[in-house]
């Protein structure tokens, strides 16, 4: 079913019908769309009609100026076809209004008293009926008649050109509409999802605060007074408070995401249509346009642009320790640590640093079996274009990623043959790792089985998974 002409679609049918009108003398013109058609009958509502009293004519009028092209008495049919240009459906005469009605994109108007079709409505000898077809479906119709000589062919192909012309406008138009329809409903659900995401948040921010508070008052009690006789639930609750925090952070973070695709993306994107259906041919590049850049993956989990600087490793990888154990804990899993100290410092962002090993270090222990072992290995050097380059190596000796799925692993939402399996996931920890790991100006390797990395043993019932972060040495160390 096709949506209801819009404004502009019929403003292109006026200026079609009066190319025939001017050029080719037609006296009469009609435009048909179909509408409400079922089954594989179509029915022909009228558009735009040249002259406009021909959308208010009686029926008896218009049937007999029909049959009188149809060539009824002489046994032969005038209304035809260009072959095989009308699809496979039974076309209904033109549901045309009785007298008075009123046609659903003219307003209904007296006809022209001079008008010759008034005078003798069967008065044309050569009516052309051409069909709006566009990839086999029938979207409406074009009539035209004169009276005063019949159709050259050269005229008759020039007709079918404007119906040509206007099936594709229709089409244009349908897809627009469509097109608009489609982002109304996904500004309203859109709207829908922001109220959402605000109530869960803010119900979300209450337990949290709840938590980091419960964090702080267990640091307390639990705050050792002789450092050689520290309670081991210590660093537990420090891990509550560290955590309670980071998720904090994140949550501003989701919070400056809604705000800002609310109220900058859908008003800037309505303002450059705008700005460019008015002045442009071709659409701004958001250069050009003046208009704010989308914000990078990085600066979203960062709350802020990467701040590159030198961090020695093991004040970046102790914190991510204690979480790292007592999950592996839960799950009955060994996590070994070889990160030798006094290691030289890296260029790196700290917090981006350490989103990506979080998301390597929360993979291997997801998809490490109870009895398993996950390694963090550091101390690993190279160098590539006269950089020197270290490493911190992640392995496990899980089932290991299947040769097919490495060349799609770092690709947003892939998740390859997890995808099918129980173990859930959203195939985005990979993808943020690396991004955040190349603004860093490093590369993050993938080796499985992890024995290819030269770093770990593997079998064949576990070949395990390596990842090995890279980043560039700093020149110094820092204290």
């Amino acid at each position: 079913m096709l949506m209801p002409a819009s404004p502009e679609f019929i403003a292109i049918c006026r200026a079609q019908i009066a190319v025939l009108t001017q050029g080719l003398g037609a006296a009469l013109s009609v435009v048909y769309l179909t509408e409400g058609g079922s089954g594989e009958e179509l029915d022909l509502t009228p558009v735009v009609a040249y002259p406009e009293g021909v959308a208010s004519w009686e029926r008896e009028q218009i049937l007999a100026f029909l049959a009188k092209g149809r060539g009824v008495g002489d046994g032969q049919s005038r209304w035809q076809f260009p072959s095989g240009s009308l699809p496979e459906a039974t076309l209904r005469s033109p549901q045309l209004p009785a007298a008075g009605a009123r046609s659903p994109q003219e307003s209904a108007s007296t006809p022209d008293p001079h008008s010759p079709l008034l005078d003798n409505p069967l008065a044309y000898p050569q009516p052309v009926m051409m069909p709006l077809v566009h990839e086999g479906v029938m979207m409406g119709l074009l009539v035209t008649a004169r009276a005063d000589r019949p159709w050259m062919t050269v005229e008759t192909a020039q007709i079918e050109r404007v119906a040509r012309t206007l099936a594709m406008a229709c089409v244009l138009d349908q897809r627009a509409q469509w097109a608009e329809h489609d982002l109304r409903q996904q500004r309203r659900l859109q709207a829908y999802q922001n109220e959402a995401f605000d109530d869960l948040l803010h119900q979300f921010r209450n337990p949290l605060t709840a938590l980091r508070t419960f964090g702080k008052l267990l640091i307390k009690r639990l705050r050792p007074t002789d450092p050689q006789q520290a309670d081991p639930n210590y660093s537990a609750a420090e891990g509550i408070v560290r955590e309670s925090d980071r998720l904090q952070d994140l949550l501003r973070r989701f919070e400056e995401v809604i705000d800002w695709g609310e109220a900058d993306l859908i008003n800037h994107t309505v303002e450059a249509q705008s700005r460019w259906e008015g002045t442009q041919s071709e659409p701004p590049s958001t250069q050009q346009s003046g208009l704010p850049a989308l914000p990078s993956a990085s600066k979203i989990l960062t709350g802020t642009q990467l701040m590159l600087a030198p961090y020695p490793y093991q004040a970046l990888v102790e914190p991510l320790l204690d979480s790292a154990r007592a999950i592996a804990q839960d799950r009955q899993i060994t996590l070994q640590v070889n990160i030798p100290p006094s290691l030289p410092p890296v260029i790196a962002d700290r917090k981006a640093l350490q989103e990506v090993w979080s998301n390597l270090i929360d993979n291997a222990l997801k998809y490490t079996p109870a009895g398993g072992t996950v390694t963090l290995i550091g101390g690993i050097h190279q160098e590539h274009n006269h950089v020197p380059l270290q490493g911190l190596c992640i392995v496990d000796n899980g089932p290991g990623i299947p040769a097919s799925d490495l060349p799609q692993l770092f690709q947003r939402h892939y998740r390859g043959v997890q995808a099918h399996g129980e173990i859930p996931g959203t195939g985005l920890g990979l993808a943020i790792a690396r991004d955040l790991v190349q603004q860093m100006n490093g590369e993050i390797q993938v080796f499985s089985p992890a024995s290819q990395s030269g770093l770990a043993e593997a079998s064949a019932d576990h070949p395990g998974t390596a990842f090995i972060v890279w980043l560039p040495e700093a020149e110094h160390d820092v204290a």
